[in-house]
């Protein structure tokens, strides 16, 4: 599964990385560090990025269809 964060929508609120810290990583100010970009979930990890990506207030993390 790939997943996209949206640079511009993503505004730190870091709750993608509180429910999926294996796969969502924040900077120093709680933004998340693979913003702009695509990234893969790892295997095994599908389940907490789906809740990482619903628990975003701002919708900035989205499914990449293949």
């Amino acid at each position: 599964m790939r997943m996209k964060i949206d640079d511009e929508n993503c505004t730190g609120h870091g709750r993608c990385a509180k429910y999926a810290p294996n796969v969502f990583r924040l900077d120093d100010d709680g933004y998340n560090v693979d913003r702009g970009s695509e990234i893969e979930v790892p295997a095994g990890e599908e389940k907490t990025a789906l809740l990482g990506m619903k628990s975003c207030p701002e919708r900035a993390i989205t499914i990449v269809e293949e």
